[in-house]
């Protein structure tokens, strides 16, 4: 009779519990209505659907880069470190979670006992079975369970963004590589032209064709484009090096694919509705997370105001035999229950609630914070791409005038029209202007990598 009246208790109890604290609902956000920067005509859609819903494996084709990325996704230790936290994260709703359960402990002992009245000493063998239950009538483990599902949630979005991530550092340096490998080739071309331009004017010198200033001036030339070689060489091996780390390899050679001029990449990026970014940029899907995380422990903080309702059951039996167990009089049974309401800590319960509070509120402005950096990174990404692109195709126009211009100065050279000093100039001017193309090709790559990170990475 007392066990039904008890199990009565508890099936009472746990459906008349209630749950302590806020329900989440996500804060008002001021979300614009288009990106800052955005090109005409690509607003929130476009047929092969927005940017940052691509696969990686769309956005970047170069089959090199592609392999690069794959192995990186593999090896690279900030991706395996992730995917332990992830582990931890489980491990730890699992012990929280448990705790909304009952506990059951067993225990076996021999006991033997001795007196002044009786000569011989009896053993007596004891089993006893144990269950505690603290019911969460107020929801402070079920809060605690939400808090820790929460941050198992921002775990996992951690570990996509750890991945959008590298995908953008491999690729930025990839295509880094891509622009010294070019710059590298021009110079060494340039090395060799500058060379036979020193070789003849060393021999019309010595013929008394040219003056000696000629000669100076071509040694110019080549020392000019010998001292870029030899930095090019050095930021190629460190660029190397960088990227194999990202790999999660030792330093060593790098496999390359297309140039950086024959990358594909798209002239016009749709890059969907802002709105959208609230669910698909993993950095605001973490935060969010959180968010969720430190409002359910307001709750759990807030339950420690009211009375905590522990239950406790025990069932033995003692005998001198073991045959004898769960017999007659041997066997005995304990129901219990309890009523704790806490009356004095020295503040510590008030001081808990309001750090929770607190912690909630510094989650939120931090989740608006990142929203608001995520429009930003977007737009600033947007503006960087499009003016990277027209700042490219100016730089080739200017470096075809330059070429055509050092063609000139050569020929009048040649002809005695004029000096070497403007074959000189020319030529430095288009030596330079090349090497600020291709670093233009890297800077319109760039922007379109940062652009695709910004929009989410298409994880």
């Amino acid at each position: 009779m007392r066990a039904s009246v008890l199990t009565a208790a508890v099936l009472l109890l746990t459906l008349s519990a209630c749950k302590v604290g806020p329900n989440y609902k996500r804060p008002a956000l001021s979300v614009p209505g288009q990106y800052r920067g955005l090109a005409p005509g690509l607003g929130g859609q476009a047929a092969g659907g927005p940017f940052g819903e691509m696969k990686w494996q769309s956005v970047f084709q170069d089959e090199a880069l592609q392999n690069l990325i794959k192995e990186a996704l593999t090896n690279n230790y900030d991706i395996r470190i992730a995917a332990t936290h992830i582990v931890e994260a489980q491990a730890s709703l699992g012990v929280t979670r448990s705790n909304q359960l009952p506990a059951v402990n067993g225990t076996f002992g021999v006991q033997n006992q001795r007196s002044a009245a009786y000569l011989q000493s009896p053993t007596f063998d004891t089993a006893d079975l144990q269950l505690s239950y603290l019911a969460d009538f107020w929801g402070q483990f079920r809060r605690a369970t939400e808090a820790a599902r929460a941050q198992l949630l921002a775990t996992q979005y951690a570990q996509h963004l750890v991945e959008t991530t590298l995908i953008a550092d491999i690729a930025a340096a990839y295509y880094q590589l891509r622009q010294l490998d070019s710059q590298l080739d021009f110079s060494q071309r340039t090395v060799a032209s500058d060379q036979d331009s020193l070789r003849i004017n060393t021999i019309n010198w010595k013929g008394g064709e040219y003056a000696v200033t000629d000669v100076y001036q071509a040694q110019l030339l080549v020392q000019q484009a010998e001292a870029e070689v030899i930095t090019l060489k050095q930021s190629i091996e460190q660029t190397e090096n960088q990227l194999s780390i990202l790999l999660g390899r030792n330093p060593g050679p790098i496999p390359r694919g297309l140039s950086l001029i024959d990358e594909p990449h798209l002239s016009e990026v749709p890059v969907g509705l802002p709105s959208a970014i609230l669910e698909r940029r993993p950095d605001v899907r973490q935060t969010e997370e959180s968010l969720a995380a430190a409002n359910a422990n307001i709750g759990v903080a807030k339950a420690a105001f009211f009375p905590q309702i522990p239950l406790t059951a025990s069932f033995g039996a003692q005998s001198t035999a073991l045959t004898s167990f769960l017999q007659g009089p041997a066997t005995f049974w304990a129901l219990g229950g309890e009523l704790a309401q806490p009356l004095y800590s020295g503040g510590r319960i008030t001081s808990q609630y309001h750090l929770a509070l607190a912690q909630r509120d510094e989650a939120e402005l931090t989740y608006k914070q990142t929203v608001q950096q995520a429009f930003a990174d977007v737009s600033n990404s947007l503006v960087g791409y499009n003016q990277a692109r027209l700042y490219r195709v100016k730089l080739q126009e200017q470096t075809a005038t330059y070429k055509e211009t050092s063609r000139l100065a050569n020929v009048r050279f040649t002809g005695g029209a004029t000096s070497f000093l403007e074959v000189l100039t020319t030529q430095q001017q288009y030596f330079s202007s090349e090497l600020m193309t291709t670093q233009a090709w890297f800077a319109e790559m760039q922007n379109y990598v940062q652009l695709y990170q910004a929009l989410g990475g298409g994880w």
